[in-house]
């Protein structure tokens, strides 16, 4: 029998945050407005747990999205931040700690000859969208439906009614005019490509794709996929933007690039490579990366990029990843993708199960998931009602449908096997709506 958990301040706090921050929270998927109820406010975190304003303790699968694959709070990487804050938080100057971070990223993931450190995957994304342009004196850029690269204006863009139809605003304040040169295709479709490079080859500065396919859920790209838009690009004159905040360091040392074996011109990177601070990259071939200020005309700043305590971290991050700890994270990630797949057989609730090593979506559906569309038949009612019984039973899950659920370091078999419970008795509950 479940227990009944009660979250009375984090009630209080939700009333309270909605009287200055909008929406109460600082980025909307926190507002639990996909599966009801309010948002829980997190008091601290250890491992793979999180503790709630009221005490209640969850194993979490949000992990801060992807970026804590070592768990939270490990006690090397506290100890070696506070040490780093005894010598200051920022300087606004050169550390030598950007030049160890940035050697070690280029030592893992090839293609990334040259880095420039940043704030955000916004921002990475920005940038590069910037730099290929001033590359390839085109404006254009295309995008594919589902993949998300951050809030900048030009990735704000939907699909019309074809593929090459021109982008349109999906949030207000975003001028038509910012998007006009965004050309939107489809996920897992190089013939969308194909026709769009026909139209507009000449214009298009780059394509940008998530390589794993992470913000509409989990979405592997299909066989040839990658290799068809590395090759359509070559073609064309095109640079590939490869979109690894979400995928690098995650799926393996070399990123999806490397799981893959597809080399693009740029890559935008973040999460891991910041430890669990606010982080961003981007980087790649060294002949366009010249073109970045100082080195060239194309500019772009940070006050606080590279600063030692998030370099500290992301430098502590990367030094954990071991060939080891991939194997373990994937077999863990295996066992809970078939233990949900399981579970949701014997209630028989349709259920599809994507994953790719610590990454897994179970979308509500009977149906494959490869692209946008497919992603959108899932059954969103059904996947609230499945997050609110875990998080009755302790398991604290994304709050939308369309997320990626991520293992970190800190996850057992145990802490698997408790999740895998939960959701036998959370289909059964959803097989009764």
């Amino acid at each position: 029998m479940t227990k009944t958990r009660r979250w009375t301040k984090s009630a209080r706090l939700y009333t309270r945050a909605q009287r200055t921050l909008p929406g109460g929270v600082d980025s909307p998927v926190r507002a639990f407005s996909a599966v009801g109820g309010d948002p829980l406010f997190i008091r601290r975190a250890r491992g793979a747990e999180i503790v709630d304003a009221d005490g209640h303790r969850y194993v979490d699968y949000v992990m801060s999205w992807g970026t804590l694959i070592h768990g939270h709070a490990p006690r090397g990487l506290v100890t070696a931040l506070a040490r780093a804050a005894r010598d200051g938080t920022s300087y606004g100057a050169p550390t030598e700690l950007e030049v160890k971070l940035g050697e070690k990223v280029r030592s893992l993931m090839p293609s990334v000859e040259r880095v420039r450190f940043v704030n955000s995957g916004t921002e990475a994304a920005m940038s590069a969208v910037r730099l290929a342009r001033a590359a390839t004196g085109r404006d254009r850029i295309v995008k594919f439906e589902g993949c998300y690269h951050g809030h900048a204006d030009p990735f704000l863009a939907k699909a019309g009614s074809a593929a090459t139809t021109h982008g349109t605003p999906s949030s207000p304040g975003v001028p038509r005019k910012t998007v006009q040169h965004t050309l939107v295709a489809k996920y897992n479709d190089v013939r969308s490509c194909e026709r769009l490079c026909e139209g507009f080859g000449t214009q298009i500065a780059a394509i940008v794709v998530e390589p794993l396919a992470a913000n509409m859920g989990i979405v592997p790209p299909a066989d040839g996929f990658l290799a068809g838009l590395r090759a359509l690009c070559d073609r064309h004159g095109i640079l590939l933007v490869f979109d690894e905040v979400i995928s690098g360091f995650r799926v393996g040392p070399g990123g999806a690039q490397g799981l893959w074996g597809v080399r693009p011109d740029l890559t935008c990177l973040g999460r891991i490579i910041g430890g669990g601070l606010p982080v961003g990259a981007y980087g790649g071939r060294e002949d366009l990366m010249e073109f970045v200020s100082p080195s060239g005309p194309v500019y772009q700043s940070g006050t606080l990029a590279g600063n030692p305590l998030v370099m500290t971290a992301g430098s502590w991050s990367l030094g954990g990843l071991t060939r080891p700890l991939y194997r373990r994270l994937a077999r863990l990630g295996a066992m809970l993708a078939t233990g949900l797949a399981d579970a949701a057989r014997e209630a028989g609730v349709p259920v599809q199960v994507n994953a790719v090593g610590s990454l897994l979506t179970p979308f509500f559906t009977d149906g494959a998931v490869r692209d946008y569309a497919s992603a959108l038949r899932a059954n969103s009612l059904q996947y609230a009602t499945f997050f609110r019984a875990m998080l009755a039973r302790g398991v604290y899950l994304p709050p939308s449908q369309f997320e990626s659920w991520f293992i970190s370091a800190a996850h057992t078999e145990a802490s698997v096997r408790k999740t895998i419970a939960a959701a036998r008795e959370a289909m059964r509950e959803v097989a009764e709506m």
